[in-house]
């Protein structure tokens, strides 16, 4: 049997990767130049604890449970994962404490564990630059954080050592269907996939493809977050996630540790008026917005010299504001995962089991038959930034390129970059997500131009031929000479 996927973000990827447990041949076909470089990339990066999804839904069923499956990730993908715990914080007034209460009760019903009001004393002790004004929280201690374009790297890698075909910056654009199934896709490049199963899991496009094939699905809005992120230094005010209350909107803007050290505030919730994916861009309304919020959590953590960069990102919402997951009863071997919403990161993990086991199996009678496992454990990734004197020593007595430093400010190797090239990046962005060059306090502006030298030597390519990611953005018009 050959199952085909079309999209390859954290969703995609980890359906390619828990396939890869079974006796069946996997495409993953991804659009773009690199995995985990959609919705994937710019969003909270947080594994939410499951308590704030209205019970009942399939975001409720499977987000808890995608958060205790995070752990096993961690250990066989070797992912970061990091359990800050979260505050969801609230002032001492009757509103305020009505809706903690209804948090505690939707976790609960939810079949949330460890969950519970705290008052101000714990605060002070476990965040004591939180504001004065919050005398209350929800305290989730297994909420964390993780690298989510890495989950998505890291699951296309694995499911790759076990024969899943890898096909990136290619398009599905069209196909035929024929009594009653897809036959066929057709990508951009002119090239054919045939498969018995189709996988729609293609983010914020995932109705335009079901389109192609005739599959009704509901219609999609977008929503976009605006987000700033802030130096390390902002890091030691602040060690778990904050939340502010929720609202209609959604989760608030936040105060977020970043995996690797940094501080992220927002994001922003803003329904666009029409569909436009590639709108990614920020507003200085939505930035103030967003500096506004985190002092009101976190007083002064928005230091203007703090600031580094700014980004967005789009969700795909529907009226019904809930996971779309299901197999098609017009196109017989076409399944749709859409509308992957917050928590879509954190159930991730369930919703890639949820697709094979509910969907595949049961509603559609599929016989899957599991592999026999040969997997070699994926062995530790080695940073510099995250080891002692004495590991990063023996690893420059067999390689020099370790003690050659490219990324100042994160403390990356030449060597790592040469390994994370050789592990498929292609691009100074397929490089920065793999390591972390170019994601510190400069934003890639004294590392950036050796980076490309090294790609350049790498891929045997022109350095006039090095991208920052997908076809168009050359870092050079002409040649270079250096």
């Amino acid at each position: 049997m050959k199952i085909a996927i079309i999209g390859g973000g954290v969703i995609g990827s980890l359906l390619a990767y828990e396939l890869s447990h079974y006796e069946v041949n996997i495409v993953l076909i991804e659009k773009n130049h690199d995995f985990g470089l959609g919705v994937t990339k710019a969003n909270s990066a947080i594994v939410h604890g499951g308590y704030d999804d209205p019970p009942g839904s399939l975001r409720a069923e499977l987000c808890y449970k995608g958060n205790q499956l995070y752990e096993e990730l961690a250990e066989k993908l070797k992912i970061p994962l990091k359990r800050t715990g979260s505050f969801v914080v609230a002032r001492n007034c009757k509103e305020d404490l009505e809706k903690l209460e209804e948090l505690l009760s939707r976790g609960e019903k939810n079949g949330v564990k460890g969950i519970e009001v705290v008052g101000r004393d714990f605060l002070e002790k476990y965040e004591p630059y939180l504001s004065e004004e919050f005398e209350y929280a929800l305290h989730c201690p297994h909420t964390g954080i993780t690298e989510p374009w890495m989950v998505a790297i890291t699951a296309v890698k694995e499911a790759e050592k076990s024969g899943a075909e890898l096909v990136r910056g290619d398009a599905v654009v069209g196909g035929e269907v024929s009594e009653g199934k897809v036959k066929y896709l057709q990508l951009k490049s002119g090239r054919k996939i045939e498969a018995d199963i189709i996988i729609n899991a293609a983010g914020l496009y995932y109705h335009e493809v079901a389109n192609i094939f005739g599959v009704p699905t509901p219609q999609v809005y977008l929503r976009k977050g605006q987000y700033i992120l802030l130096d390390h230094k902002a890091s030691e005010m602040v060690k778990h996630i904050i939340f502010p209350l929720p609202s209609e909107k959604g989760k608030g803007k936040l105060v977020v540790p970043t995996i690797d050290g940094g501080v992220l505030l927002g994001p922003t919730s803003e329904n666009l008026p029409e569909f436009t994916p590639e709108d990614v861009s920020t507003t200085l309304e939505g930035i103030k917005e967003v500096i506004i919020a985190g002092n009101e959590l976190v007083p002064g953590i928005a230091k203007p010299n703090w600031i580094i960069k700014s980004f967005a990102g789009l969700r795909p919402e529907t009226q019904k504001k809930d996971f779309f997951i299901e197999n098609s009863d017009r196109v017989r071997n076409f399944v749709t995962v859409g509308a992957i919403r917050s928590p879509g990161l954190t159930a991730a993990p369930s919703i890639a089991r949820y697709v094979i086991e509910e969907i595949l199996e049961r509603r559609m009678s599929i016989n899957l038959t599991k592999r026999v496992s040969d997997k070699k454990s994926v062995p530790d990734s080695f940073r510099v930034k995250e080891s002692d004197l004495d590991e990063i020593a023996a690893k420059i007595r067999n390689d020099e390129k370790y003690g050659r430093i490219i990324c100042q400010c994160n403390q990356v190797s030449e060597a790592e970059i040469i390994k994370a090239i050789h592990e498929g990046a292609r691009s100074i962005d397929g490089v920065k997500f793999r390591t972390r060059a170019g994601f510190g306090r400069c934003q890639g502006g004294f590392c950036t131009w050796k980076i490309a030298k090294i790609l350049a030597r790498e891929l045997k390519i022109q350095l006039s031929e090095v991208r920052l990611n997908e076809e168009g953005t050359a870092l050079f018009n002409g040649k270079v000479r250096v």
